[in-house]
């Protein structure tokens, strides 16, 4: 087991962590609430979020961006109140998921791409730009589930997690454009099956949430086996902690950003999840500070 501290305990799923000021701020999705934690451990609410909360970031006037996973939707908080940002349920077929919002306000997000808890066959997934004025466009298609993503601190490459696909996959980042796809990270060959469940359990790493630091390595969560992961590009592995529960998602944070971040939860069951209430979030300190966005 790693050294770590626990930062907030009792939580249902946390997800999607992002540090802005002196916060960590993420989604227990099984609470429908976004939450926010200081250094001191002090939790408050953000904001409620009956459709679930997901992917989450912040305009350049530092209003939060969040994902309500199950109507499809970019949500803004203006003050106290939630507005839409954008709907994109017209568009996208399944549950909204993680998103990363760029120096300039524009937010990429990812879906499932199929019905995950309805045990549907897996099937390919889009990335959407969501412009600041709310209008929105398909900038990447054919993703093997896309989801935790980073922007480098040039602003120039996109870097996501696939989760279903043995891989973290790059993009040149120019004007909201995203071209030059290419794999950044390989980590075994990209499974053929289409179900879910054996495709979790033979999956080399599951690229869930990832972190980028100022090396240019990047941190990724990897829930079946319970670790995070430390690699270069290409895919060498530099680091790993591993966990009693699965580890989500992470951010790097705190002062310096030298602090990282895990979710854990001991499972993605939304029933048990909420009877148990046993997730967390851990603190470990790093030699290499986070860099880039989130």
């Amino acid at each position: 087991m790693p050294e770590f501290t626990h930062t907030v305990r009792s939580l249902t799923y946390p997800e999607c962590p992002r540090w802005r000021g002196d916060r960590l701020y993420f989604s227990d999705f099984f609470t429908n609430r976004i939450l926010s934690v200081s250094l001191s451990g002090e939790v408050r609410c953000e904001v409620v979020v009956p459709n679930q909360p997901g992917g989450l970031g912040f305009l350049p006037d530092g209003r939060l961006l969040f994902v309500s996973v199950k109507d499809r939707r970019i949500m803004r908080r203006d003050g106290a109140e939630s507005v839409v940002h954008a709907d994109l349920s017209e568009v996208v077929p399944h549950h909204l998921n993680d998103m990363v919002v760029d120096a300039e306000g524009r937010a990429y997000v990812g879906n499932m791409g199929f019905d995950l808890r309805g045990g549907r066959p897996v099937a390919p997934a889009d990335l959407w730009r969501v412009d600041p004025d709310g209008t929105f466009e398909r900038v990447a298609e054919d993703l093997a589930f896309p989801n935790g993503s980073v922007i480098t601190p040039d602003g120039r490459t996109l870097i996501v997690g696939e989760s279903f696909a043995n891989r973290l996959t790059a993009f040149d980042l120019e004007d909201g454009r995203l071209s030059g796809r290419r794999t950044w990270a390989r980590f075994g060959e990209p499974p053929t099956t289409t179900d879910a469940g054996e495709l979790i359990s033979t999956v080399d790493v599951s690229a869930d949430g990832i972190a980028l630091d100022a090396e240019g390595a990047i941190w990724v969560t990897d829930p079946p086996h319970r670790r995070v992961l430390r690699v270069a590009e290409g895919g060498e592995s530099l680091a790993e902690h591993v966990f009693d529960q699965g580890a989500y998602a992470c951010a790097l944070g705190g002062p310096g950003r030298s602090t990282l971040s895990v979710c854990l939860a001991p499972t993605w069951d939304a029933t048990e999840a909420a009877a148990l209430s046993g997730a967390s979030i851990v603190q470990i300190p790093v030699d290499v500070p986070g860099a880039g966005i989130p």
